[in-house]
């Protein structure tokens, strides 16, 4: 008996030794995708374990900063990475741009709205904006840079609902608790059944997700595997399904 219970603890030990744990921080708008990109991931290495923290890249960022570990990252914007690679945070090298979305403005599929143009925003009917502070939130900097290009942005300071990340403002649209929003099309995609897509927004810039490895991967050998796994066709696939686009 004594000799079958040191067999199972020692094989226990075994396999928790070969047992491995990679953390991925990613923008919000990645959750559902990513979700299944690291299920099916871990489905093909049955060893390793992907955690995941889904938050505003500007969030992350800070979690990053002050020494959160984390071995993959992956931002929804520029701006953000361009950060962390000024200050270190990053290996440099590793940096790619991996998706490609849009930004749009949305309102509750029940709503009688029609926004044509970005200037319709300033009409009486539309009382509250749900925007994701440009401050931490990239979707935020993308639509404060179209409505600055509009001659808008000030103009409509007093409709602002800023928000902590884009999936919240999906909610406070898909809730009616706010007129109009700024999301991704992919987060639009999502929610199809509670708010519908008024308008697709023009920007100077295109919307990349870059990501990197942290400059404090504690496997640097499997958050490479992992990185190269997210530009393999199975993971693509995914994303694709939901409404992402490869980068070129």
């Amino acid at each position: 008996m004594m000799k079958r219970l040191l067999f199972l603890f020692l094989a226990l030990c075994s396999q928790l030794a070969g047992a491995a744990t990679l953390t991925v921080s990613a923008a919000s708008s990645l959750s559902n995708a990513m979700t299944q990109v690291a299920k099916r991931y871990e489905q093909e290495h049955p060893s390793v374990t992907i955690d995941l923290n889904f938050a505003a890249s500007g969030v992350l960022y800070q979690q990053i900063r002050h020494g959160a570990p984390v071995d993959v990252w992956i931002s929804a914007d520029q701006k953000t990475m361009d950060m962390a690679q000024e200050e270190g945070l990053i290996q440099t090298e590793s940096r790619q741009n991996l998706l490609g979305n849009e930004l749009v403005l949305i309102t509750a599929i029940d709503s009688g709205l029609n926004v044509k143009d970005l200037s319709d925003l300033n009409e009486k009917k539309i009382q509250y904006i749900a925007l994701g502070d440009p401050q931490s939130v990239p979707v935020g900097r993308y639509a404060k840079l179209a409505l600055e290009h509009a001659g808008l942005f000030d103009v409509l300071k007093d409709k602002y609902i800023l928000t902590k990340n884009v999936r919240q403002s999906l909610d406070y649209v898909a809730r009616s608790e706010v007129n109009v929003g700024f999301v991704y099309a992919t987060d639009a995609s999502i929610r199809k059944n509670k708010v519908k897509v008024l308008l697709t927004v023009d920007l100077a810039d295109p919307v990349f997700y870059p990501v990197a490895l942290t400059k404090t991967a504690s496997d640097s050998q499997l958050a490479k595997d992992f990185l190269h796994y997210l530009f393999s066709e199975k993971a693509q696939a995914i994303f694709h399904e939901y409404g992402f686009s490869s980068i070129k």
